[in-house]
């Protein structure tokens, strides 16, 4: 589930997103650091291996004030923004994604353009995916931070 340290409306979306992705059949993790160093808010993987991955902006302050998103790009096929009912939805930019979610589930109101990710880059994300999923699964909720922090990109 979300981690506990997201503000509760932020939490609620995550929680919303998950379970709307394990509704689609896709696995998803929250707070997945990338060989980049960014840390997306959702990553997903579907059957065929596609990775998705999720910025959760809880509030319009939140959104304006992070530029960071287009570093997700290269490491995903699909992108999109998830966002609570109240959330102004036109400030999210045309070529992402737009899912609405709160703690019971979600709707994908908008798709977005996919980009196939590189042979290389989807095995180094899907790695870094199954590790981190599995040292949760090991040890509780909690990144272990050597696991995030080593890995190859």
């Amino acid at each position: 589930m979300a981690d506990d340290h997201l503000n509760p409306c932020a939490s609620d979306i995550c929680r919303g997103v998950l379970r709307l992705f394990a509704d689609l059949n896709l696995a998803g993790v929250t707070e997945m650091t990338l060989a980049n160093g960014r840390r997306a808010d959702i990553a997903a993987i579907d059957p065929a291996g596609k990775i998705t991955i999720v910025e959760v902006k809880s509030s319009v302050a939140d959104f304006r004030s992070d530029a960071k998103w287009p570093d997700y790009r290269p490491f995903c096929d699909r992108f999109y923004f998830a966002v609570g009912h109240g959330f102004p939805q036109a400030l999210i930019p045309e070529e992402t994604g737009l899912i609405v979610a709160d703690g019971f589930g979600g709707a994908i109101l908008r798709e977005p353009g996919e980009t196939p990710l590189a042979a290389a880059r989807r095995k180094a994300v899907t790695l870094r995916f199954a590790r981190l999923a599995a040292n949760r699964l090991n040890f509780g909720a909690e990144p272990v931070a050597s696991d995030l922090l080593s890995q190859p990109s």
